[in-house]
């Protein structure tokens, strides 16, 4: 089951996952919250529409904008809408 972790902490776990373009997209339901906080960053994806980014807090570390996922992604997306990925040395285990 897939898993993601950073700083010895279990970030999301599912085996409900999406793989789009190499990344490993975790269902909402999946992450576990106390580590997110919302950022003010927003990307653009020409075929997935508008992402939002998470920071992610671990015992008094942050990690900038390390988790991202399309709110309202576009039909072509529709699969991942709300589900969310990572990167900046988060390691996705599968």
């Amino acid at each position: 089951m897939p898993k993601a972790i950073w700083n010895g902490a279990l970030l999301a776990e599912s085996d409900r996952c999406e793989l789009v373009e190499g990344n490993t997209y975790f269902p909402p339901e999946s992450i576990n919250r106390k580590y997110f906080q919302e950022s003010n960053t927003h990307t653009t994806c020409s075929w997935k529409g508008v992402a939002s980014y998470y920071d992610v807090m671990v015992e008094g570390r942050v990690n900038k904008d390390a988790a991202w996922y399309y709110p309202t992604a576009t039909d072509a997306a529709k699969h991942i809408a709300g589900y969310v990925a990572f990167w900046r040395g988060v390691k996705v285990e599968p």
